[in-house]
């Protein structure tokens, strides 16, 4: 991870929250007055399904998978009104924020939650049954109203994940930036610097990135191997566009 005097986590207000309205209650315990912590950004995102799939990558395989995606992507609650399907991203600031955040959300499981800290946000929370086409429980799933960065490594890496360094005030970033010096487009798994019919512009010349994108995006156009998957790299910069290469 990069060395920064400033320690950042990241929070995601999932979509049973927002339709429970527990919107403004999840704000309130995570405010400046409970915590001491500074919002460094935020940013309303209807979740794509490349974004869905990157943040939850280490899932990837397990029967549970497809359900969590669906969910985070607020298809679940809202399967007829796509409209409504969103999350509110945040970076929070400040000294320990990575456990401060943690402690505040209470355990993963909902039902755990409520047995071992009543009154933590994840109380709240409950457990979604998963069924088949044929009606058979095949599982389940929890609904626990927010995400919290589970270490500053991971900190990193969702932050760069869910946000174009653009998205935070200068004064408040956490990682090292750059700025581009050509062109970069995204089709159907793959990087180009030049426009390819259909594909998508995720860096301009004089955009500010991500220092380690760039790095990347360099190295993948000269054939070397990087460390994660392209689709990583690409998504932060068309979150909320309307056109997608897919």
């Amino acid at each position: 991870m990069a060395k920064s005097k400033r320690e950042q986590t990241l929070v995601l207000i999932k979509p049973d929250a927002l339709k429970n309205s527990l919107t403004g209650y999840v704000l309130s315990q995570l405010s400046e007055f409970h915590t001491g912590l500074r919002f460094a950004g935020t940013k309303i995102v209807q979740v794509s399904r490349m974004l869905a799939e990157e943040h939850y990558a280490e899932h990837k395989g397990k029967s549970f998978f497809s359900p969590l995606i669906e969910y985070i992507m607020g298809v679940t609650h809202y399967p007829k009104d796509p409209s409504k399907r969103r999350v509110v991203a945040i970076v929070y600031q400040g000294k320990g924020v990575v456990d401060k955040i943690r402690d505040l959300a209470g355990p993963t499981n909902p039902l755990t939650a409520r047995l071992e800290r009543p009154g933590s946000i994840r109380s709240l929370g409950s457990i979604m049954v998963i069924k088949d086409k044929s009606g058979n429980v095949v599982g389940d799933i929890m609904e626990n109203l927010i995400h919290a960065s589970a270490t500053n490594e991971e900190a990193e890496r969702e932050i760069k994940l869910w946000f174009r360094p653009n998205d935070i005030p200068p004064l408040m970033r956490a990682y090292p930036v750059e700025e581009s010096d050509q062109h970069y487009y995204y089709k159907e798994h793959r990087i180009y610097v030049r426009y390819t019919q259909g594909s998508a512009c995720i860096l301009a010349p004089g955009d500010i990135a991500w220092k380690s994108d760039l790095a990347s995006l360099r190295a993948i156009c000269e054939g070397k191997p990087v460390s994660c998957s392209i689709e990583s790299i690409a998504v932060k910069y068309l979150i909320n566009e309307e056109r997608h290469a897919g």
